[in-house]
């Protein structure tokens, strides 16, 4: 094993009743830039969580550059050449760059010592693989692909050999995670070794040397990249074909059920993100809106969902207006039949202390359905909990387990089946398959073009270009919190990226 980085020997790791890892064997060469992909909870996260001394396995060894490696937490990792960037990322936000870097690792008593020592190293860090990020920012003013960058730097200045990355483009744009790419290969060209774990095969195409799958805890397959396709791993991954692009037929666009009129949003420092936007959603239509984060299609929905108030314009559901610059309700919209997937699960979809089925009905629990008398009905809501789990292969299927113990795919399935099963008349979905992997997103894809054509509306707002190219019936491009451009679903990647990146605006205003 003398030229293999990591080693992974019979490693088995349970909770409970669950299996999580069986008798998994891998060997990543060094050098390498190695994918680990599979389903939500086939127990990627788990092997790498192993390797990172967060979870001890059962059994099972693990070598480092050869040799038996005992590593029991993180420290011990990271003192074996081992970094981890996490997909929701471990910084403290009003710390600068330097400071959330040295953190547990300031290398002397005298902190203005150690801080000096480390400034310089992370200049030269920053300057050897591409990583520029200003030192004395403080990370909740970062855009998200600096903070990343934060994140690696964290994991080079402890002297990582190999890096972990887990879901590394989750949060990031395409040209941002474009970059990340650039970095991931220059760290390779300097020795490193690096483990990504991914569910976008597209991603494990463009950028790995070899990829593993794994499915339901075990290690089913390794191939080198350049010798396998992407319908392959799809199907490794699933144990069955798998559609990659959704088949549709043609839209049947009826009555409004949604229209927007000059809505004008700030965020939350007082800043206007949306400027006198205008659109209308029909039942039996997916309307998408494209555009780079931050260009206010998170405000937008928040707005016409009743949790965020709107400064000017009016917005109207089946014709009748909506009090978006007051006292708009979420409770209320829910029942005139406007359901509302939110784009960030953890902090708005969910309670992660709460059971699954306690989430399966969060704002539909004063339905009589849910109710025996003036008290929750607890074997109604676990019996409907139960139904959800099966119809939308919710894993484990448990709904008594609290939600932060599901994987984030499973947890975003938990969201879409407890809306979606509400049988909305509109329904707003933010990032719908993000974390989520390609058997669940073809799941996904093909329950939205169900509600379209039972007509309903659906506005979907997604960073993928391929998912809201393959989705929409039409495409609304945002950019500097203006519909800039409005195009058909056969609208090149090209064409929509220019319009994102504002390019017709600024020669139309000229």
């Amino acid at each position: 094993m003398a030229s293999v980085a990591i080693g992974l020997r019979g490693i088995n790791k349970s909770f409970g009743a669950v299996r999580a890892n069986r008798d998994i064997n891998l060997e990543i060469p060094q050098g390498t830039i190695h994918g680990i992909i599979g389903e939500n909870g086939a127990g990627k996260s788990t092997l790498m969580s192993i390797l990172y001394g967060f979870y001890q396995a059962d059994s099972g060894e693990i070598f480092v550059d050869g040799h038996k490696a005992s590593i029991d937490s993180p420290n011990d990792a990271i003192a074996a050449g081992i970094g981890m960037v996490h997909q929701h990322f471990m910084l403290v936000e009003n710390f600068t760059v330097l400071e959330n870097v040295v953190l547990g690792a300031e290398g002397s008593p005298l902190l203005n010592a150690g801080l000096a020592r480390a400034r310089s190293e992370l200049q030269r860090l920053e300057e050897e693989y591409g990583l520029e990020v200003d030192p004395d920012a403080v990370v909740e003013n970062l855009a998200v692909g600096l903070q990343q960058r934060v994140e690696i730097l964290k994991a080079l200045f402890r002297g990582a050999d190999t890096l972990i990355l887990d879901e590394p483009t989750g949060v990031l744009t395409p040209a941002e995670a474009d970059h990340l790419f650039r970095i991931l290969r220059k760290l390779q060209e300097e020795g490193k070794t690096i483990v990504l774990i991914t569910h976008k095969l597209r991603e494990i195409m463009a950028v790995t040397d070899n990829v593993s799958v794994m499915r339901q805890g075990e290690m089913v397959a390794t191939r080198k990249t350049a010798e396998t396709t992407v319908e392959e791993l799809a199907e490794l991954m699933v144990g069955r074909r798998v559609l990659l692009r959704v088949k549709k037929g043609e839209a049947k666009p009826a009555e409004f059920r949604l229209s927007v009129k000059g809505l004008t949003v700030k965020d939350s420092r007082g800043v206007p993100m949306v400027k006198d936007v205008s659109f209308d959603v029909r039942g039996g239509e997916i309307v998408g809106i494209a555009g780079v984060a931050g260009n206010g299609q998170s405000e937008l929905i928040e707005a016409i969902a009743g949790t965020r108030s709107a400064e000017t314009g009016e917005v109207l559901l089946a014709g009748k207006p909506v009090d978006v610059t007051g006292s708009a309700d979420p409770a209320e919209l829910r029942q005139r039949g406007l359901a509302h997937v939110p784009e960030d699960r953890h902090n708005v979809g969910l309670v992660l202390p709460f059971e699954e089925n306690e989430n399966s009905i969060l704002g539909y629990h004063a339905q009589a359905k849910y109710l025996n008398g003036p008290f929750l009905n607890i074997e109604a809501i676990r019996d409907d909990a139960r139904q959800k789990i099966e119809k939308y292969d919710i894993r484990p299927a448990d709904c008594r387990l609290k939600t932060a113990n599901f994987s984030g795919g499973n947890q975003q399935k938990i969201v879409l089946a407890r809306e979606m099963e509400q049988d909305p008349d509109v329904l707003i979905v933010g990032q719908p398959t993000r974390g989520v992997d390609v058997g669940a997103i073809e799941f996904i894809h093909k329950r939205l073009i169900d509600m379209r054509d039972q007509g309903k509306a659906v506005l979907l707002v997604s960073v993928e270009l391929d998912e809201i190219r393959s989705l929409s019936d039409r495409i609304l491009v945002m950019f500097d919190g203006r519909i800039v451009g409005e195009r058909g679903p056969d609208a090149t990647e090209g064409e929509l990226g220019l319009l994102m990146a504002g390019i017709e605006a600024k020669e139309a205003a000229e």
